[in-house]
């Protein structure tokens, strides 16, 4: 059973100019992208940054909407609804099975509020009766790792790794079906960005949490995600079972951002050179395969020719002519 299903979704947005703005092109940050997050598990959504993920973490939370595609979302066995054409009064009742966490533990936290009423803040928005709200807050706290004492201090007073907990504590307030994480450990210190990982997975076993992982750092993703999708220029290029994707990458961007990942053992590294040159402008993408100027492999069918998804091994799917092309040979 699926708790999001996501069809062909693409977001455009006008580029204008001129006195009038009148619109001279598009940026398609997002092109037909499809995926799906069953119950209990975590999809990591993964590229370097412009190839549009947060994006998509954003039209699934509605914050922007959709150009074209459905967002089904199922927050209890047989409630699927397509998010994409509801409007904002028929969007509310839906928000509170959706949470996110956020980027910056700094940025996302009001500096004027208590820490008890940052994470009381969506039960008051919700109903929820006062001394309801203040149990559950010592609970959400508790879950976190957090003193109850942290209740009645400001955000200034913690540290990142703290003011994530926070976050987190008030994402999990409204027991969501989904949380969207994006980037949550990328501004934290690498010690801590483990201890965050390992409390979003403690959390996923007791409470069964279903989660969208936006990252770029694929060292982070490995230990987090039960899938991963990886994303360029605003299409997915490969989606595979993450232990699959770690040992037999099928495209070479997913070869190359493997690549670029810190190793430990000196014989392991600079086997696959990190991606070369920039990403691609996405108001202007190349004709072709979008990452055919960067790719060791490009042929002039790369050049020509727009790559479909296709599956080359069981739920492992890849758009790369190089690797249908092997496969068709029983080489891949």
């Amino acid at each position: 059973m699926n708790v999001l299903e996501v069809d062909n979704l693409s977001k455009e947005f006008p580029i204008k100019s001129g006195l009038l703005q009148r619109e001279t092109g598009r940026v398609r940050a997002v092109q037909d992208v499809s995926f799906t997050i069953g119950r209990g598990e975590t999809l990591a959504l993964v590229g370097e940054s412009g190839c549009g993920k947060t994006t998509v973490s954003r039209c699934i939370l509605r914050a922007l909407p959709p150009t074209r595609g459905s967002i089904r979302f199922s927050h209890a066995p047989g409630s699927s609804i397509d998010m994409a054409p509801l409007s904002r009064r028929a969007l509310r009742p839906l928000r509170r099975h959706i949470q996110m966490i956020f980027q910056d533990p700094y940025a996302s936290l009001n500096p004027r509020m208590m820490v008890g009423d940052i994470i009381a803040e969506p039960l008051l928005v919700n109903g929820v009766a006062a001394a309801q709200r203040q149990a559950r807050v010592r609970e959400l706290l508790d879950l976190v790792g957090l003193p109850a004492a942290a209740r009645t201090r400001f955000p200034h007073a913690f540290s990142g790794g703290q003011r994530q907990r926070i976050g987190i504590a008030r994402a999990l307030a409204l027991d969501p079906s989904l949380v969207v994480a994006d980037e949550p450990v990328s501004a934290l210190d690498v010690s801590v960005q483990a201890q965050i990982i390992n409390l979003l997975l403690d959390l996923q076993d007791r409470l069964g949490l279903s989660m969208l992982f936006v990252a770029h750092d694929l060292g982070v993703v490995r230990h987090v995600s039960d899938r991963v999708a990886v994303m360029y220029v605003g299409r997915i290029v490969e989606t595979a079972p993450t232990t699959a994707l770690y040992s037999t990458p099928r495209h070479p961007y997913t070869e190359a951002l493997l690549a670029a990942v810190p190793k430990a053992d000196p014989a392991l590294r600079d086997q696959v050179s990190a991606p070369r040159g920039e990403i691609a402008d996405p108001a202007n993408p190349p004709p072709g395969c979008a990452f055919h100027p960067r790719c060791p492999y490009a042929v002039e069918r790369c050049r020509a020719e727009l790559p479909q998804l296709q599956e080359i091994a069981p739920a492992h799917w890849s758009a790369c002519h190089r690797t249908a092309e092997l496969l068709l040979r029983g080489v891949a």
